[in-house]
């Protein structure tokens, strides 16, 4: 099976003007936010070459310890040799990350050489503040990177005229529709396209605005068969199915993406799985309210962090001591919080079990 990786020797020596933009080069673009480019000590008025970032990170003793995903690795070696990518300007570098205000952000805009920008925003990292404003989506809207996302899209469309490209993967994918739906008409006009790859959906409220309707059409979200992020909250846009190779949670992973030439290839719909999870989180965020769930992802988050992990690679590295820490923390919690925990863990199975008797359809 050929991946992201494959498409990027594919094309990495064709220039846009020889092969057009699609939207494998969208979902390399929208990865490229991964990057650890904050190491490099960018501010938002840098102006470099994509090449020249990469060829930067690579040279530090410490990127490798600092990606994620062994993907990421081969992508940004591939990117400091590519033709297609590496002569794009890339501006606005800004990332943000604040414990205290559970906040998580970063974006950067990419320049295609034929007047558009495309603006990546990065999604959820492996920092554990990360994660937790990744839930807090789960209770309330907008979260500070969605407003930070909206600022970073009315800054940039400031700058210069011409069309604009907005990507991001998982949490990044949220933060492209939101800054798209909430930037304002005259910015919206210069929008040609939002891909949400894989990211959560909002809540009914922001669905319901009329702001989300006009963008609705030209957001293109892309999940695998078995998504199980791009699932979670509600999503108006119509989603496109494609193949993975993974299983479960692993999905998410991009790099697991079936890919042509041409772009990913297609399926007809999600599998059962990812549509009895998608009913049951619904289900158990409408039957309990927004203070539950709050006192549910608090109670949990500082479950996580009394293994004094900053990252879920920290934690992975000292599992047993992560686990010890862990089990130390349940067997003191409070009353209240405990019962918090376990009542809207039940919840949840009992949301579960209601969807174990409906029919599997996608309209269902």
């Amino acid at each position: 099976m050929a991946d992201l990786l494959d498409y990027l020797r594919w094309r990495g020596d064709l220039l846009l003007s020889e092969r057009p933009f699609c939207e494998a080069d969208s979902a390399v673009l929208a990865r490229v936010s991964y990057l650890p480019f904050q190491t490099l000590g960018l501010g938002e008025t840098d102006v470099l070459s994509l090449g020249e970032a990469a060829d930067r990170l690579i040279a530090l003793p410490d990127t490798e310890a600092r990606i994620v995903l062994s993907g990421d690795r081969i992508m940004l070696k591939e990117l400091a040799s590519s033709v297609r990518y590496r002569s794009m300007a890339l501006s606005g570098f800004r990332y943000v990350f604040d414990e205290a205000k559970e906040t998580q952000f970063c974006a950067m805009t990419l320049h295609l050489g034929d007047g558009r920008r495309y603006l990546s925003f990065r999604g959820t990292d492996n920092t554990l503040v990360g994660w937790k404003e990744n839930l807090n989506m789960s209770f309330t809207c907008p979260v500070p990177a969605q407003l930070l996302a909206v600022a970073y899209l009315r800054e940039a469309a400031a700058l210069a005229p011409g069309p604009l490209l907005l990507g991001g993967h998982s949490k990044g994918g949220n933060l492209a529709v939101y800054a798209g739906a909430f930037c304002g008409a005259e910015i919206q006009d210069r929008i040609e396209t939002i891909w949400n790859f894989d990211g959560p959906g909002f809540d009914g409220k922001v669905l319901s605005e009329p702001v989300y309707g006009r963008i609705c059409p030209r957001v293109r979200t892309v999940i695998p068969q078995s998504s199980i992020v791009g699932m979670l909250l509600e999503h108006e846009d119509p989603y496109e199915v494609v193949r993975s190779e993974e299983s479960g949670l692993m999905q998410h992973d991009i790099y697991s993406w079936e890919v042509t030439r041409q772009g990913f290839v297609r399926l007809e719909t999600v599998t059962r799985g990812s549509l009895f999870l998608d009913r049951a989180v619904t289900d158990w965020i409408r039957g309990t309210n927004p203070a539950q769930r709050e006192a549910f992802v608090d109670a949990v988050y500082e479950i996580l962090t009394t293994t004094n992990a900053k990252t879920l690679r920290e934690m992975n590295e000292h599992k047993y001591q992560s686990a010890l820490a862990v089990l130390k923390t349940l067997s003191r919690l409070d009353e209240p919080t405990r019962k918090t925990v376990t009542k809207t863990l039940g919840a949840f199975l009992r949301s579960a079990a209601r969807q174990l008797g409906r029919p599997f359809r996608r309209d269902a």
